[in-house]
């Protein structure tokens, strides 16, 4: 660069700093590649999946109307509305009523399929279309002819039933004839994740299946389609208010068009905070590469520094000048990771537009950009402070000193409470803005952690080599040597490359456990069926005939209901502030059970159990973490809307419940006679000692021949179902991860480049003394493996540690250490780590020791 006569100290205006630190970039961006495309890639994942949410959160509200199927959405379980509310609904505006279950449709072949059924009357859909092959109006679509019922059908049933349009098919005990195929409902993701294809048919249709029996597990919904005169959030909320004033015992699960899916929108906000977590690490793995490239930079700048110091630059001028340059890198980097993410909305609605069942409405999302950069530009200070303050006090002298021997210098107080000001800064925005801030705040703790036992780890392997035993084979002396002398890399390399194998072990865990938990084998003595409607007054005979179809199996049976609980401990729900892992029990209707019998894999934790003889005031036992996630404790009153009717229990007992065994638990357990009288079903599982294909399909045959009514799940199917799912939702962590494994492997190799002019140093001194090129190869390669196993054994234990954290705590599953993705990773991290350092020491090997030695 050039250096202008004019001292520095004598123009102090606010555009000096930033005009010495554009001149010094005017040659190029050489030594902070590393630098920008750390901090791109970090931006461009929390700027990607900011946009892609956001965008996908744009589109639910676009079409919230459509996707609930009306303005506002009213529904019960195992009940009909009475007529007043009927009434009450059609004063306020269009009704379009629809019931939702499961059944069992059966061939002509005798083959069978679980199906979840939609009946819909005359005026489904009221907003959107419905899309059929072939097309035709829904009056002609279920019309009854030629005692057959119409039906429309997924593709799925067809091909499962080698069935095709025209072929008819028996559900309860009704005929249909399948007219068309659903090609796309405009309501579907309102109705949540179903275990079967989609079965759409009238309200005539269903009740002549027989299957509304007394206590059937149906769910009718009421969709209202207001005035266009009328039909304002504000109408929408005078609605809702008004239902709950007129009909405050009706039990209503209510939901207006702004929040036409909850369980996505929560599913969506929390599935981004993760992916948003996810691509933090790739920036704290960055924000490493940052120290790097700073430190190498101010090491090639030493020259320079000097000179601004000898010629009347103070140390803040110098201090300005470089921070001013990492902030344009950063701000260089950030927007090149901007521009990437904006455009991911855009990208997948081109791509993949007519396959996303989800609407994505993609436009540019200012305020999450905004704070993409923002946390883009705090990690770049807060990993670039520190060694840009090692120059603020120190002499010329010593800063030409350091070409030989590098000391160690503790940055001013200053610029380490402005480092600590801007962490603290980055810490707040991280929690503050998370959805679920306990887990920012886990995060953020175990980022720290983390980081300080990467520091400890490579203190630690530098002390132990500095006290290993001299040994007599060159190659190892020299190995070990190396690994803590000055200027090692050992810190670098174990800092770059171990939060990115931490990362990569904690996702590869996690996937290992999701897919050994949905998609291997059945847990020991989990039921293979469970049967759901049994009618109450066929459930004795029920049992019998499983008895007598599957001999030596094990059948359990329950009474069933569902039910909303509505207020505890005096407070309603809306108003008990749960706990995050907790206020899912909230949201929706529970299943509920009666009995006097501890239910199995149960046990009691605070209490008593009240007895199969009791006969007292009513009674319930609840599940321990729902409990206190709630607030509630031995004594407390809930209050549970069961079929429009209020029934207050007390809590006599509490739970804790093996859910893995997938046999019949419920979250509340009454005592006998709490529901004496009300309409229920029973459910009932099947566990057989020698499960196998053949015995199951005959199972289900015979209880579909001789309860229609009864529909059959097979548990195998429906894991399978859940775990293609997760599958997916893996696919995408995996996706989201990889930044972060780019991100550490870039690191890496910017640390091995940063310490490239030290080891052409070592290698023209060595070759000079009479060290041959395969020694010197071998003893790098040793030195880069025994840091990288190291390295590679923090990373599994931090990150094993990690996803046993999340899986059993978070995910309250069970876990299963994954040694073979553990070993994967060792071995790719061995080479990785040999195999860039060996490169880099190739280039310093192929330099002539005549002209390095004339420049040292």
């Amino acid at each position: 660069m050039t250096i202008v006569a004019d001292p520095i100290a004598n123009r102090r205006s606010a555009s000096i700093p930033l005009r010495y630190a554009l001149r010094e970039l005017r040659g190029g961006l050489r030594g902070f590649y590393v630098f920008i495309a750390c901090i791109a890639l970090g931006v461009m994942t929390i700027s990607g999946v900011a946009s892609v949410a956001a965008s996908l959160s744009d589109g639910l509200a676009r079409e919230g109307r459509t996707l609930l199927g009306g303005d506002v959405a009213f529904s019960l379980f195992q009940r009909e509305a009475q007529p007043e509310e009927i009434a009450f609904l059609r004063s306020r505006g269009t009704v379009s009523s629809i019931a939702a279950l499961r059944g069992m449709a059966r061939a002509g072949d005798g083959r069978l399929a679980l199906v979840e059924i939609k009946a819909v009357d005359g005026a489904y859909p009221m907003l959107g279309r419905l899309s059929l092959e072939p097309d035709m109006p829904i009056a002609d679509l279920l019309a009854e002819r030629d005692g057959a019922f119409g039906a429309a059908a997924d593709q799925t049933l067809l091909t499962r039933l080698d069935l095709k349009l025209g072929d008819r098919i028996t559900v309860g005990s009704a005929s249909f004839e399948i007219r068309s195929i659903v090609d796309a409902e405009p309501d579907k993701l309102a109705g949540g994740l179903g275990f079967g294809p989609r079965f759409l048919v009238s309200d005539a249709a269903l009740r002549a299946t027989q299957m509304l029996q007394p206590g059937s597990l149906v769910r009718w919904t009421y969709r209202i389609k207001l005035p266009d005169a009328a039909n304002s959030d504000r109408d929408a909320t005078r609605l809702v208010d008004g239902a709950r004033q007129a009909l405050p015992h009706a039990g209503w699960e209510v939901r207006s068009r702004d929040n036409a899916s909850p369980q996505l929108e929560r599913t969506i906000s929390r599935f981004t905070q993760f992916l948003t977590l996810v691509g933090l690490a790739a920036l704290l793995v960055g924000g490493v590469g940052v120290a790097n490239a700073v430190k190498s930079h101010i090491d090639r700048r030493r020259d320079v520094i000097a000179t601004f110091k000898a010629v009347g630059a103070t140390a803040r001028d110098v201090f300005s000048i470089y921070l001013t340059q990492v902030v344009v890198l950063a701000v260089i980097g950030s927007i090149l990771g901007l521009a990437a993410g904006a455009a991911l909305p855009f990208i997948i609605v081109e791509v993949f537009g007519k396959l996303l069942p989800l609407p994505i409405e993609p436009t540019l999302h200012t305020g999450q950009l905004a704070l993409s950069l923002v946390y883009g530009l705090l990690t770049a200070l807060a990993f670039g402070l520190w060694p840009l303050g090692r120059v603020h006090d120190v002499p010329v002298a010593a800063l030409f000193r350091d070409t030989v021997a590098s000391a160690w210098h503790r940055p001013r107080w200053r610029h380490l409470l402005s480092m600590a000001g801007v962490i603290a800064v980055l810490i707040a925005v991280i929690v503050g803005l998370a959805y679920d801030k306990r887990v920012a705040a886990i995060f953020v703790v175990s980022s720290i952690v983390v980081f300080l036992l990467l520091r400890g780890i490579a203190a630690a392997l530098m002390a132990l080599a500095r006290r290993m035993p001299r040994s007599q084979i060159t190659m190892l002396r020299l190995a070990v040597t190396n690994i803590y002398r000055p200027g090692a890399l050992t810190p670098s390399v174990v800092m770059s490359l171990g939060l990115g194998l931490a990362v990569l072990v904690t996702i590869t865990q996690i996937d290992g456990n999701l897919r050994r938990q949905f998609m291997a084998a059945l847990p020991e003595h989990a039921p293979s069926f469970y049967f759901i409607d049994i009618p109450a007054t066929e459930a004795d005979r029920f049992t019998a005939f499983l008895k007598q179809t599957a001999p030596g199996s094990t059948i359990e049976e329950v009474p069933m209901l569902r039910g909303r609980i509505v207020s505890a401990r005096g407070v309603r729900a809306e108003d008990l502030h749960p706990s995050t892992d907790s206020e899912w029990v909230l949201q929706s209707d529970r299943g509920l059970t009666s009995t006097g019998e501890i239910p199995k894999g149960s046990k009691i934790v605070e209490g008593k159990w009240w007895g199969a003889d009791y006969n007292g005031p009513p009674l319930v036992s609840i599940e321990k973490k729902i409990a206190d996630g709630l607030g509630l404790k031995l004594g407390d009153e809930i209050v549970v809307n069961v079929l429009g009717r209020d029934i207050s229990a007390t809590i006599g007992n509490m739970r804790t419940v093996d859910w893995q065994g997938l046999g019949i638990n419920f979250v509340l357990v009454f005592s006998p006679n709490a529901f004496k009288g009300a309409p229920h079903t029973h459910i009932a599982t099947l566990t057989e000692a020698h499960p196998e294909p053949a015995g199951d399909a005959a199972i289900i045959k015979s209880v579909a021949s001789a309860f229609p009514m009864v529909t059959s799940v097979r548990v195998r199917e429906a894991l399978e179902t859940i775990g293609s799912v997760v599958t997916n939702l893996v696919l995408a962590i995996r996706g989201a991860s990889a930044v972060t494994l780019i991100s550490a492997i870039l690191v890496l190799g910017g640390a091995l480049a940063a310490g490239h002019r030290h080891r052409v140093y070592d290698a023209v001194i060595l070759k000079t003394l009479g060290a041959t090129r395969g020694r010197l190869l071998g003893a790098y390669a040793l030195e880069y493996l025994l840091i990288g196993f190291a390295t590679a054994v923090f990373g599994v234990i931090s990150g094993s540690v990690a996803a046993w954290l999340i899986v059993t705590r978070l995910m309250t599953l069970s876990f299963v250490w994954q040694a073979g993705s553990a070993a994967g990773v060792v071995a790719s991290a061995l080479i990785v780590t040999v195999g860039l350092g060996l490169a880099g020491t190739l280039l310093a090997l192929n330099q002539k020791p005549a002209a390095v030695l004339r420049n040292l």
